[in-house]
């Protein structure tokens, strides 16, 4: 069971970063078809990315399908079981670094075409709208709060093939209200593993990698997940 745990979230967290970093690309680089289409549609293939990320690990054997370390750690809080945590995290992490990396492969003649950096590198991990550190937190904790509490009220009733659809509908609404501030990682795997792979990837023209903010995108949804999951356990759910 641990080893199909592993797969499933490696291959669901894979899912969601090739399709969620893919529309980051179609949208943000130069000479795709999809080029400048806007915040909705990002937004939108996001949320499509989340869904069959987590319809993709259910399939593979993951019973939980987090693909997530934000919701692992929330879970593992709300339940007081940490027993698959440690392995959950290294599967996503990892599944994400490999997604980015298909991501690049998959736009490869785009990255000379575009002189962006930044674009570039947003096509991989976050950054906020306006450099606000305490502001860029409360985001991510917010976010990440909101996702919680979503994905565990889905989750509450009898078992329903649409569950994984309605948590891609979650996330699209994240992102399209909430998301404006610092892109909403809501998902410290999401925002790092591609992140390392725009670093270590030997893509056309790429700038920086915005070290200073990263650790905004990984410490804010652990603050956003545990604040959920006692805000659950104090209504007795």
């Amino acid at each position: 069971m641990e080893t199909t745990n592993f797969i499933g979230e490696l291959v669901g967290t894979f899912m969601l970063i090739l399709f969620g970093g893919g529309v980051n690309a179609n949208t943000s680089l130069a000479k795709t078809y999809g080029n400048n289409s806007g915040w909705i549609v990002t937004a939108t293939g996001w949320g499509f990315a989340v869904a069959l990320g987590v319809f993709v690990a259910q399939k593979f054997g993951s019973q939980g399908a987090h693909l997530n370390p934000a919701v692992t750690i929330g879970l593992a809080v709300h339940s007081g079981e940490y027993a698959n945590v440690a392995s959950f995290i290294i599967a996503q992490f990892i599944g994400a670094f490999l997604g980015a990396c298909m991501v690049w492969l998959m736009y490869l003649p785009h990255w000379k075409e575009t002189e962006d950096q930044g674009a570039k590198l947003g096509i991989f991990c976050t950054g906020p709208a306006v450099p606000h550190t305490l502001g860029n937190v409360l985001s991510e904790v917010i976010g990440t709060f909101v996702l919680i509490i979503g994905v565990m009220s889905i989750y509450a009733d009898a078992d329903s093939g649409l569950k994984p659809l309605l948590v891609g509908v979650l996330v699209w609404g994240i992102g399209l209200s909430l998301g404006g501030t610092t892109g909403y990682a809501i998902n410290p795997a999401r925002d790092l593993g591609p992140r390392i792979a725009h670093a270590i990837l030997p893509i056309a023209g790429k700038g920086g990698n915005n070290w200073s903010y990263a650790w905004i995108p990984v410490v804010g949804p652990i603050i956003g997940c545990i604040i959920a999951a006692y805000f659950l356990c104090a209504f007795g759910i």
